[in-house]
């Protein structure tokens, strides 16, 4: 037993090795199979209780038993549970595709998250500090990093030789790749950590929505580990296509909501609280944009003056801009003309933020604003956290974002697949969570996903969705850190089905 010491902090660590060896990543290596155990405390939502972090390593096996990668992760229990098997799991993923699990783990749902202020700026000194909104009182917790991100790796074979970068991309570098042996993997986890008969719960954020949508029918049909939730936050189209004037129209919403956000409508819109001003123009969206934007050339000109002039309004925008679009503003065009007579831009994942260009002239930002800001904050929280607080010591650099391109995104049928797990599995729950300020996987195309999910309606009882005042992240911004964890506790708790509730129809 070691004791280690921390500010504010006793944390008691257990190390234990695996005979697995090492593996080497330019001279840096990494514990294929290993783990670190620490102890620690924390108040979650009014209740103060002990906890344990489990840092570690597990492999990947191929087919024929050979380790081919190994993934890091990081797992919470909740201490002095009386009965594990009442205990939910929730499994979390990030997206990208090629992102660490850093942030959710680091920012939403962790029992200790970023320093940074209410609106999710950062600030110095970068560091952590207790989460009070944590869902860690209802649930324990395992945050995975797929390959080549955190400190995941593929191996080298017996001859010291990294497969191929097409025959990596066969084994995880692609839509069905990565769901197939992330769900091997996790059979894996489950059976070493012996938690089979525990309610079980996937989230994934951005491209991780595309994984746990994946991952919920793969689990249910090749693993046969059947699944209780299954929460999309700012979720990707997953399969489900929203193309031509379904995507054009989409964006209104989004548009509105940044407008007002940064006080660019007319004051009759600027007077409206959001969650009144947004319902108005998705019924603008689905009954008048939409239908004008699927009319093209052949839309009446006097229809076309209405709509060019109600979308301008709703949008920020002037009405010669929307028409030079032909009613179909991109999205990149739009972070640069919103505040454009401000000398400023909007970001991409999180509209709040602002950038300030070379040149105000130009169709997109030079950057995004939004990510520079929380790289600021992200990337030494991490590397202090892992190694200083969970005392998981290792030479690999830790890879927020991971080289996992060419990515094949071929055979998506995760949406459908996540329907049928869905129409397979009585218990199954899905909630989605999106912020209004994003701008990369827009709130209207959530919801749009949602009503396509399950087309005959039949499900729709157990499907949710939730918004939030904030961007892609939406739990950066302090006020819907609580919401949204708040949200998340109650769709789990709701998940749980009555003792001795049957899975049936």
């Amino acid at each position: 037993m070691k004791l280690v010491s921390f500010i504010g902090l006793s944390v008691t660590a257990l190390t234990l090795a695996f005979s697995t060896p090492s593996f080497a990543d330019n001279g840096r290596r990494i514990d294929v199979d290993s783990k670190v155990v620490t102890e620690h405390k924390a108040r979650i939502n009014g209740e103060r209780f002990s906890y344990t972090a489990t840092t570690g390593t597990q492999p990947v096996w191929n087919e024929q038993g050979d380790a081919v990668a190994t993934l890091q992760y990081t797992y919470y229990t909740r201490d002095k549970v009386d009965d594990r098997t009442k205990r939910p799991l929730v499994f979390s993923f990030n997206g990208g595709p090629g992102s660490a699990s850093v942030w959710m783990h680091l920012a939403y749902t962790g029992p200790r998250v970023l320093k940074i202020d209410d609106e999710g700026y950062p600030v110095q000194p970068y560091g952590v500090k207790d989460n009070p909104y944590s869902i860690l009182d209802v649930a324990d917790i395992v945050y995975i990093n797929p390959v080549n991100t955190g400190y995941s790796r593929v191996l080298e074979n017996e001859k010291g030789e990294l497969p191929s970068k097409s025959d990596q991309q066969k084994m995880f570098f692609g839509v069905n790749a990565d769901i197939k042996y992330l769900a091997e993997w996790l059979n894996t986890f489950v059976s070493r950590n012996e938690r089979w008969r525990s309610p079980k719960f996937l989230i994934g954020e951005s491209y991780g929505t595309t994984r746990v949508s994946g991952l919920a029918h793969e689990l249910q049909n090749r693993q046969w580990m059947y699944i209780n939730g299954v929460i999309l936050v700012s979720p990707t189209e997953i399969g489900i296509k929203r193309e031509g004037p379904v995507e054009a129209a989409n964006r209104l919403p989004y548009f509105a909501a940044t407008a007002w956000y940064h006080k660019a409508l007319s004051a009759d819109l600027q007077a409206k609280d959001l969650d009144e001003l947004l319902p108005e123009v998705e019924q603008f969206t689905v009954n008048k944009f939409l239908p004008a934007i699927a009319k093209g050339g052949f839309l009446p000109a006097d229809e076309k003056r209405a709509i060019i002039k109600q979308a301008a309004k709703y949008a920020g925008l002037s009405e010669k801009f929307v028409e030079q679009n032909n009613l179909d503003i991109p999205n990149n065009f739009f972070w640069k003309e919103l505040l454009r007579e401000r000398g400023q831009t909007v970001g991409r994942l999180d509209s709040r933020y602002l950038g300030i260009d070379k040149r105000d002239a130009g169709e997109s930002p030079d950057y995004w604003a939004e990510l520079t800001s929380w790289l600021h904050s992200f990337t030494p929280a991490i590397n202090y956290y892992l190694r200083e607080e969970l005392n998981y010591k290792t030479d690999i650099k830790y890879n927020l974002f991971g080289n996992v391109h060419p990515w094949d995104r071929s055979g998506n049928n995760t949406g459908e697949n996540l329907r049928l797990a869905m129409a397979q599995n009585p218990y199954l729950n899905v909630m989605i969570q999106s912020g209004y300020y994003d701008g990369a996987t827009n709130y209207f195309d959530a919801k749009y996903t949602m009503w396509q999910l399950d087309p005959s309606g039949k499900m729709k009882e157990r499907l949710s969705f939730k918004g939030y005042r904030s961007g892609h992240m939406m739990y950066l911004r302090h006020a819907d850190l609580e919401s949204s964890n708040n949200d998340l506790r109650d769709f789990i708790l709701k998940s749980l089905p009555a003792e001795g509730k049957a899975a049936k129809y």
